[in-house]
């Protein structure tokens, strides 16, 4: 979190993943057995130290693959890695894509072979994982983590749903995650829905409970001031409709699972982009786009445009993550209640479960010191790794306050030259905008999230936060190899349509054409797959 989302993303990750079956077929020579502790050329576990500082007695080497999200900043020059280099003796050599450019690069390096020792912050789906890890490709870390992953090894039993969520079907861990610690509410909610206090006054109107007072709202923003946007934020649909799903009773086991989740009327596994209220939800968008209380690039712009339009001041309510840290110049604004539906829904559904992106760090077979790259990466899941990755070092990132608390120097948190926090910070650490291992919490995280706003934001919908929240599910290969086809096909398909019927691009008089097509394209096929791992999710 923490930072901007691509919205396209998973769409991205398995179009990429399904294109790429055939070219990993017929590599055959990949499908070795995954490497473990001591067993790739060149390991000396021996000159490893097992805890402690440095790392390694001698300097070793190592490449790793990874986006970032601030063209300007190297990370083979930035602050964060140079110390970190310092401390453990291990030299990394950063390869760095611009993130939107992360799935097709990263794929080209796997399916060529030409890939570094470890891939870290990628968003690795379980998909990828298993279908890797199979191969060989990435190596097996159950033993490496019990060797050498103390700290790691330490949330795995603190939190069982971490390792459901990284155990393979096979039985095989391949990669380290990203873990929220579960007391970070405003960091497993992420986006809100954000406005100022003072358009309650402009207006006259009580904070909004229901959708129908949100509709007010928004409509009377607009009859007060034509030159401001009720709503903007985003981009696209991701943050809104997630806000708003939970009024019609939708997404009831949490975001880590956007399209599935269970029916309360027969207790079975639904899909939600099928269901009846999703199509009631997509007409209240559509009324409220139609009579211009939307922004209209909501759906075309990209996170840049939106931010750059946003810190002008042209949005009345966002749906975004929080404005201070995201937007320039934007202060003030307070997090929304959560709405009551039209059919007495009112439940808080935008919430995730504590393991985020399941392979946000991975080693390949190429690694020669794989010992060593798991001791670099467990570190950032101790509470002295935390601090350092998210704040830095002091007085050079951070000051200490007399009460004992932290939080980043004046010059991050009102740059001179205009930046927003999250560029600000991209000077010195790497953590805005993109994906990463380790854990985050309260006390070290100062972005988005952590913001006092945003807990607060947090705090006001809690009561109606919903009660269980899935982890991810992981499948076997063949269902991994079908599940990548369906997955290419039907959530790409209801992306496309979601936009649609809100823009008008397709009448709702299609929706039974629409769901006919899900059909189709083998909806029970992939509901079928979807049980599958869900029955073993919920065995483990």
């Amino acid at each position: 979190m923490n930072n901007k989302k691509s919205v396209l993303l998973l769409a991205s990750v398995m179009v990429a993943s399904g294109a790429l079956l055939a070219a990993c077929r017929a590599n055959t020579e990949e499908k070795n057995a995954a490497p473990t502790a001591g067993a790739s050329a060149g390991a000396q576990p021996d000159k490893v130290n097992a805890d402690g500082m440095p790392i390694v007695k001698n300097p070793i080497n190592l490449e790793f693959f990874a986006p970032k999200r601030f063209a300007a900043s190297d990370w083979n020059n930035i602050l964060l890695w140079q110390e970190y280099e310092k401390l453990t003796n291990v030299k990394v050599k950063w390869n760095t894509v611009d993130r939107d450019n992360l799935v097709e690069k990263r794929n080209i390096l796997l399916a060529g072979g030409d890939y570094p020792d470890a891939l870290y912050g990628n968003r690795l789906t379980p998909s990828d994982l298993m279908m890797y890890g199979e191969q060989g490709v990435f190596v097996k870390l159950n033993d490496l983590i019990d060797k050498y992953a103390p700290n790691f090894k330490k949330l795995l039993d603190q939190y069982p749903d971490v390792k459901k969520a990284i155990t393979m079907p096979d039985g095989n861990i391949y990669s380290f995650p990203t873990v929220t610690d579960p007391e970070f509410k405003s960091m497993l909610t992420g986006a809100f829905m954000w406005y100022k206090p003072d358009w309650l006054e402009k207006t006259g109107l009580p904070e909004p409970q229901t959708t129908d007072d949100f509709y007010r709202f928004l409509k009377a923003i607009k009859e007060k001031d034509p030159n401001t946007i009720p709503l903007g934020g985003g981009p696209g649909w991701d943050y809104l409709g997630k806000y708003l799903q939970g009024a019609w009773g939708l997404g009831n086991r949490g975001t880590t699972h956007p399209y599935v989740d269970v029916d309360p009327a027969t207790n079975e596994l639904r899909f939600i982009p099928a269901d009846d209220r999703y199509k009631e939800m997509l007409q209240y968008t559509n009324k409220l786009y139609n009579e211009g209380l939307i922004d209209k690039d909501f759906f075309t712009a990209n996170a840049d445009q939106i931010i750059a339009k946003g810190s002008k001041g042209v949005y009345a309510v966002i749906a975004d993550y929080n404005p201070e840290a995201v937007y320039s110049n934007l202060k003030g604004y307070v997090g929304a209640a959560a709405l009551k539906g039209p059919h007495g829904d009112r439940i808080y559904s935008y919430i995730g479960s504590p393991v985020g992106s399941p392979g946000q760090f991975v080693i390949t077979k190429k690694n020669k010191y794989p010992e060593a790259t798991v001791r670099w990466v467990d570190y950032l899941y101790s509470d002295e790794g935390s601090k350092m990755f998210f704040m830095g070092f002091k007085d050079k990132t951070y000051v200490e306050k007399p009460d004992g608390t932290i939080d980043y120097t004046d010059e991050i948190k009102h740059n001179p030259k205009g930046l927003t926090q999250d560029q600000a910070v991209s000077q010195y650490l790497v953590w805005p905008g993109v994906g990463y291992p380790g854990i985050l919490k309260q006390n070290y995280f100062k972005g988005a999230e952590g913001m006092p706003a945003s807990v607060e934001a947090a705090k006001k919908v809690e009561p109606a936060f919903i009660k269980e929240r899935w982890a991810p599910f992981n499948y076997t290969k063949e269902e991994t190899e079908r599940m990548t086809v369906l997955r290419a096909d039907i959530e790409t398909y209801v992306k496309e349509m979601t936009t649609k019927f809100i823009t008008g691009g397709a009448s709702f008089d299609e929706w039974s054409k629409y769901t006919d097509t899900l059909k189709k394209m083998g909806l029970s096929e992939y509901m079928k797959i979807y049980k599958a791992g869900y029955e073993r999710y919920k065995k483990n």
